[in-house]
């Protein structure tokens, strides 16, 4: 007897269809595209160099020579993959020596290296929960997080985004649900470019008596004195248990890693599923990743920083003077305005972000957007960002390019969707 419901209708039925095969038919597919060679401040695409504002490479390290220098070193020792997990045959003396160098510059007793940033929150979450834990998370975190607090399967309390008055309700009730709680925010979010305010998030996790844990995927390298992201640039990184951060992004490679206590740590390189049953990063991404660090690490990572935080700001006010809807500067606690380098363009309409998008691809920038379900609805933006490589005449003539097509888009109309 076959069953009931073909599992496969699903793909063929599903509510984004129709919008899918419009935009492949006017080629307005802004996914997947290709890209051709090394993806710099400018970067070829489809055949076209276009100015790169969609990525995460804020300090523009992939293309370093050093860099790139550690990932052919460890190429060459180790080869091209390790054919193992870290649990069993994985684990080098390269993970060894950044796991201690991560540490040491997060200011932590200790740290794991992942092989991606998704497995490091999945793995760290879903180990620390169980179905007797309660987590609480901000409506704008990472899919990540939300992916592993479902494996977790603990009770999941959710606030809107950076809403104190709904964190503190559901901390209140999570003091009755009888078992751990553990508070997790990303300190940067990845959409809209704007911080969490942890300082009065630990304040409340402090006065619950909750667990915090601070995805800062976005904030490593670019954030805070030492560049570890929106705990230390809010001087609060004391009082936060856990730190998860990326090598996708400032850093240069692919990987991820979970910093907090030494027994913490420990537990999780013995318990976790994600680390344990995952094959170990090929070694030219750990080379690399331990060869940005240095760098971030050094004077001239502080330069880089500054840089790319120029870079943002100079951005968002260009902008802002061509009569795009950006995001209010993230106020700091000594009172100044911060721009990130991720400075998003509000636009509210799917269609008309998609539109913008392509216009302005084809005339040589690269932006992201983002649409619903990966926003609100009615949330539809232009995630641009910034890098440190990122000259003036770039981010000038990027503007020229949005300030061209602005009025070709608003007399544009949408496909017929059927």
């Amino acid at each position: 007897m076959p069953t009931a419901i073909d599992l496969f209708e699903k793909a063929r039925r599903h509510e984004r269809l129709e919008q899918l095969r419009a935009a492949r038919e006017h080629d307005l597919m802004p996914y997947f595209r290709v890209v051709e060679a090394e993806p710099g401040p400018v970067a070829l695409m489809e055949g076209r160099e276009r100015i790169t504002l969609g990525s995460n490479n804020y300090l523009g390290l992939t293309g370093d020579s050093r860099v790139k220098a550690a990932a052919r070193e460890a190429l060459d020792h180790y080869g091209t993959g390790l054919t193992g997990s870290r649990f069993m045959n994985g684990t080098t003396p390269l993970h060894l020596e950044l796991e201690r160098e991560l540490a040491d510059w997060m200011g932590t007793e200790d740290a794991l290296v992942y092989t991606t940033g998704y497995l490091a929150n999945v793995g760290a979450i879903g180990t620390l929960l169980g179905p007797g834990d309660t987590v609480v998370c901000d409506s704008g975190d990472h899919a990540s997080i939300l992916d592993a607090v479902a494996l977790s399967r603990a009770r999941v309390r959710p606030f809107r985004h950076n809403r104190l008055d709904k964190l503190e309700t559901m901390l209140s009730r999570a003091e009755s649900d009888g078992g751990g709680v553990l508070v997790v925010v990303d300190g940067l979010f990845s959409m809209e470019g704007d911080l969490s305010p942890l300082p009065d998030v630990t304040a409340l996790c402090r006065e619950h008596g909750a667990r915090l844990m601070v995805d800062e995927a976005h904030g490593v390298g670019v954030l805070g004195e030492r560049g570890t992201g929106a705990s230390e640039l809010l001087d609060c990184e004391d009082e936060v248990d856990l730190r998860m951060g990326t090598f996708s992004k400032s850093l240069a490679s692919c990987g991820g890693f979970i910093a907090g206590p030494h027994d913490v740590i420990d537990f999780l390189r013995v318990q976790s599923r994600a680390f344990m049953f995952t094959a170990a990063a090929v070694p030219a991404a750990t080379g690399a990743a331990l060869g940005a660090l240095r760098i971030i690490r050094s004077d001239e990572g502080a330069e880089l920083r500054a840089k790319v935080l120029d870079n943002a700001r100079y951005l968002h006010d260009g902008l802002a003077a061509l009569g795009y809807g950006v995001m209010e500067p993230n106020e700091l606690p000594d009172g100044s305005g911060l721009i990130t380098p991720i400075v998003p363009v509000l636009v509210g309409d799917d269609w008309k972000a998609v539109l913008l998008w392509k216009a302005l691809y084809d005339a040589g920038v690269y932006v992201n957007v983002a649409i619903y379900p990966a926003v609100q609805r009615g949330g539809a933006l232009l995630r641009t960002s910034v890098m440190a490589t990122h000259e003036r005449e770039h981010l000038d003539r990027a503007l020229s390019i949005f300030d061209r097509v602005k009025g070709e888009v608003e007399a544009m109309t949408a496909p017929d969707v059927g």
